[in-house]
């Protein structure tokens, strides 16, 4: 009896477990209090005899938060819907800066909803609104983050936001911000081999880093011009895309891309393929070093060519690069007479 009664006092006591979370329960309430964040809305939006005009902005406030309590309920749909109403509402009131930051919303919500194609068109819109509030560069971000989101998924309109994201930025006469931008429609050309669009493109680039005297980046960016101009099939353009951009690249560079151009001028396939396994080149960007292992490498050896071929190559004279200054004011003055209509329909 006393063995028994000591046993059970030593046994520690069990607590009572907390009660379950009921998640139904708690989306239901935030379901309810985003439904009374809307009756107020349209409630703010009704005229009377002593109020003439709707309350646009108490209205855009209440779909705001009742697009909160959706979101906190996963209930995406009608998250977006009432942010799109809340855009709306702050646009009629002229509240763009607020009309924005609901688009930027609408597309982080798209994004979960695995609904690509608005999230492009969103962030097309917010940038509008930004550069309607006077914060071209914000939008200029809008657009960045939304081409990250739809890149791998979408790359075609992946490149037209970071397109119009150097034109906002260019606007504003920053170079550097626009190289950025400029550099990632750069692979994504590569990415997609529209080879030609790629080295208009890779010139662009090296007229924004002259503008802000970045020289390293423009040596690069050549080795890059030199395989674009390869994987196009013109050898001879490559050579002078060397000729003309070649002062700005280190040592190493520069005997690489004359031993890869002779190689290819020659058909030397040994000589191309040690060109190409050069540590520079192999540590280029991603697009760039899978264009290197993808180029069509000459099939004649040194041992097999003809007798009579020489290896000698000219010389590399280091001639000035050309002044591509006009390039930029010209993608400034292309970019500023697209016009301000055009940007407002967007919106």
């Amino acid at each position: 009896m006393s063995e028994t009664s000591s046993s059970s006092s030593s046994s520690p006591a069990l607590l009572p477990l907390p009660p379950p979370v009921n998640t139904n329960m708690a989306a239901t309430k935030k379901i309810e209090e985003a439904l009374a964040h809307i009756r107020e809305a349209e409630k703010s939006l009704k005229t009377s005899l002593l109020k003439w005009k709707p309350d646009y902005d108490v209205a855009a406030d209440e779909y705001n938060a009742a697009a909160t309590c959706y979101k906190t309920a996963k209930q995406y749909t009608q998250c977006r819907e009432c942010l799109l109403k809340a855009v709306e509402y702050y646009k009629l009131n002229r509240s763009f800066f607020s009309a924005a930051k609901c688009l930027d919303q609408a597309v982080l919500i798209s994004k979960e909803m695995g609904d690509l194609d608005n999230v492009f068109k969103f962030c097309e819109r917010a940038a509008c609104m930004y550069q309607e509030h006077g914060i071209p560069d914000t939008g200029a971000l809008s657009l960045d983050k939304g081409a990250k989101i739809i890149e791998q998924q979408l790359p075609e309109k992946a490149l037209h936001l970071y397109e119009h994201a150097v034109d906002i930025v260019m606007i504003e006469d920053r170079p550097r911000q626009a190289a950025e931008y400029q550099s990632k429609v750069n692979r994504i050309n590569v990415k997609l081999q529209k080879y030609d669009a790629a080295t208009d493109s890779i010139r662009r680039e090296i007229g924004y880093h002259q503008a802000s005297e970045n020289n390293p980046a423009i040596g690069r960016l050549a080795v890059a011009l030199v395989l674009v101009q390869l994987a196009r099939g013109d050898p001879v353009a490559a050579e002078k895309a060397f000729r003309e951009w070649g002062a700005y690249c280190d040592q190493e560079e520069v005997s690489t891309l004359e031993m890869l151009i002779q190689a290819f001028d020659e058909e030397d396939g040994d000589m191309a393929r040690k060109a190409l396994n050069s540590p520079f080149i192999k540590h280029m960007d991603v697009e760039y070093a899978k264009l290197a292992r993808s180029l069509p490498i000459p099939k004649t050896s040194q041992e097999s060519k003809k007798p009579g071929v020489t290896d000698t190559y000219p010389p590399y004279t280091s001639s000035s690069a050309a002044d591509v200054g006009s390039i930029t004011k010209g993608v400034a003055d292309t970019s500023i007479s697209q016009g301000d209509d055009e940007d407002l329909d967007l919106c």
